[in-house]
């Protein structure tokens, strides 16, 4: 069972798929969040969940005060169970059926504040590094952008711009923050 942590919607529960994701769980969930709202970044944020899986991760910002939220999966199982999530915890996420570089690629000039990426664990080092760049034009400066990998994968491939901030592991889960900072692209 998964729960939402924290925030309007605290305490009701998500349904998950059945196979093909990996939820983030409420451990990870609760002392992320609570390090991102320590630094402004959920309050009034647009967020950006990509590899949404069961939307958690979007719907626990918005429930803690995002303003928007967009959840991009490519499976349409998950996103019939997204869409029910977001539906029945009364939260205003836009989900949308997509391979997230197509996404990336097909978005005009929407820009957000903070940035969830909990891609397969088997998506190749190679491949998170050019969604990562397809990704920067479409961040805000001083945007946070979080990675969730298996403990033992190798820190992403920084784009130009975006700067680690730090990197946390619990349990099998290895998460990383940076921070987006234009000014330093040539």
């Amino acid at each position: 069972m998964t729960r939402i942590v924290a925030g309007s919607a605290k305490g009701r529960t998500i349904q998950v798929p059945k196979s093909g994701t990996r939820p983030t769980s409420e451990r990870v969930r609760e002392a992320l969040f609570s390090r991102l709202e320590h630094f402004g970044y959920i309050q009034g944020c647009v967020v950006l969940d990509l590899y949404a899986g069961s939307g958690a991760l979007a719907l626990e910002a918005l429930s803690r005060g995002a303003t928007a939220a967009v959840a991009v999966e490519a499976h349409g199982g998950a996103v019939k169970i997204i869409s029910a999530n977001a539906s029945a915890l009364e939260l205003p996420l836009q989900v949308v059926n997509a391979k997230v570089d197509t996404y990336l690629t097909g978005l005009n000039a929407q820009q957000f504040d903070l940035v969830f990426l909990d891609p397969p664990y088997d998506l190749s080092e190679e491949s998170l590094a050019k969604t990562l760049e397809l990704l920067v034009a479409h961040l805000k400066d001083d945007a946070m952008v979080v990675v969730e990998r298996a403990v033992r994968s190798a820190q992403p491939l920084w784009p130009a711009g975006l700067e680690l901030d730090d990197e946390r592991k619990w349990g099998d889960t290895r998460v990383w923050t940076a921070i987006m900072q234009k000014n330093n692209i040539n």
